[in-house]
C-alpha cells in the first residue's frame, strides 16, 4: 500500500475525536457556548440555526446536514435566531451524565458535537494549520459522506447498542477526517504549509515516497522525478506550496519522528539514529540539536518530566 502522509500526521499527533453531546430544540432558543479548549465540533442533524463565534462580524446560517469545526479559542452562540437573548451551556448540561437536553418541545432541531483531542506536544502540528473555524455546507460535495456518518451517530447513541462507545468514536473520526478532506478541497488557496503541501497532487508523489521511507538518503533528483518535473520547477513548486525546501521538509519529519521515538520509547539514540538513514550517532544527535536546539539525550530527559515543554515546536 502507498505512503500516506495525511494519515502519518494524524498518527503522529494523536488526533482522536469523540461525540460528547447535542441537544435537540423547538421554539426560539439560543445557547452560549465557553470558549473551547479542545478542537470542537457540531453538526446539524435535523432543522437550522444560526451560528454567531466570538471575533465574526455576523453569524452563519446552519442548515441540515452542515458541519462546524472550531480550532480556535472562542466562545459561539447557537440559536434559533439572530438577536435572542442565551442561556449558558453549563446551566443545560452541567452535572453528572448530562451530555443531552432538550430545550421547549425538541421537535425543531437536532445537534450533536463533541471534541478532537491531540498530543500535548504533536499536537500543535495539526492545530497551528487548521483556520479559526470551517463551515462545510450539506450542499458541498461531501454532503452524502456527512449525512451517512451523521444518521449512523445518531442511531447509534440513540440504541446504545453493543459496542456504541468505541462506534461512535470511530464513526467520530471519520466525519473529522472528512471534515479536513472538505476542507482542503474546497477553501481555495490555503497559507503555505505541510496542509497545503498535502493537498498540491503535482507534489504528492514526492511527500508519499519521503513518508514511505523517510531513512532512505533521498536527491533531488529522485523526488522531481516521481513529480515528472525538473528539478527547478519541482523545487519551485513544493516550496510554494509546503513553505520549505524539499529536503529541509524530510529532516524536519525526520526530527518529528525521532522526537515520538525519543519520547515514548527507550530505544537507544544509536537505533533511532540507524533507522532514520543516518550512519552514525554523532550526524544524528548534530542534526537533532541544529534542528530542536537540544540533544536527543537532553531532549528525552526534559520530555519526560512531569511539566515538561521539551522542543515546544515538535
Amino acid at each position: 500500500m502507498a505512503a500516506d502522509p495525511f494519515s502519518d500526521i494524524l498518527r503522529f499527533t494523536h488526533a482522536q475525536s469523540l461525540v460528547t453531546g447535542g441537544f435537540s430544540a423547538g421554539g426560539d432558543w439560543s445557547i452560549r457556548f465557553p470558549a473551547p479548549d479542545k478542537i470542537k465540533f457540531f453538526a446539524i442533524v435535523k432543522g437550522r440555526c444560526w451560528v454567531h463565534i466570538d471575533g465574526e462580524t455576523e453569524p452563519t446560517r446552519f442548515e441540515t446536514g452542515d458541519v462546524g469545526l472550531l480550532a480556535a479559542p472562542r466562545s459561539f452562540v447557537l440559536s434559533s435566531a439572530p438577536g435572542l437573548e442565551p442561556v449558558e451551556a453549563m446551566s443545560l448540561f452541567s452535572g453528572a451524565g448530562r451530555s443531552m437536553t432538550v430545550l421547549g418541545s425538541g421537535e425543531d432541531f437536532t445537534h450533536v458535537g463533541g471534541h478532537v483531542l491531540l498530543d500535548p506536544t504533536s499536537g500543535s502540528l495539526l492545530a497551528d494549520v487548521l483556520p479559526p473555524w470551517i463551515h462545510i455546507p450539506a450542499a458541498s460535495s461531501h454532503a452524502r459522506v456527512f449525512r451517512s456518518l451523521l444518521e449512523q451517530l445518531v442511531e447509534e447513541r440513540a440504541e446504545q447498542q453493543l459496542g456504541t462507545q468505541l462506534a461512535s468514536a470511530q464513526l467520530a473520526q471519520l466525519l473529522f477526517i472528512q471534515i479536513l478532506r472538505a476542507h482542503m478541497k474546497a477553501s481555495g488557496p490555503m497559507p503555505v504549509g505541510w496542509l497545503r503541501a498535502l493537498g498540491d497532487p503535482r507534489i504528492a508523489p514526492a511527500l508519499r515516497l519521503m513518508h514511505g521511507d523517510p531513512a532512505r538518503s533521498w536527491h533531488l533528483d529522485d523526488l522531481a522525478k516521481a513529480c515528472a518535473m525538473s528539478r527547478t520547477t519541482f523545487a519551485f513548486h513544493f516550496r510554494t506550496s509546503a513553505g520549505i525546501a524539499p529536503l529541509t521538509y524530510l529532516l524536519e519529519w525526520r526530527m518529528r519522528l525521532a522526537s515520538r521515538s525519543l519520547r515514548d520509547e527507550d530505544t537507544p539514540v544509536s537505533v533511532i539514529a540507524q533507522s532514520l538513514g543516518y550512519t552514525s550517532e554523532s550526524a544524528f544527535s548534530h542534526a537533532f540539536k541544529r534542528v530542536t536546539g537540544q540533544s536527543p539525550k537532553t531532549y528525552r530527559l526534559a520530555a519526560r518530566e512531569p511539566t515538561s515543554s521539551a522542543a515546544g515546536y515538535l
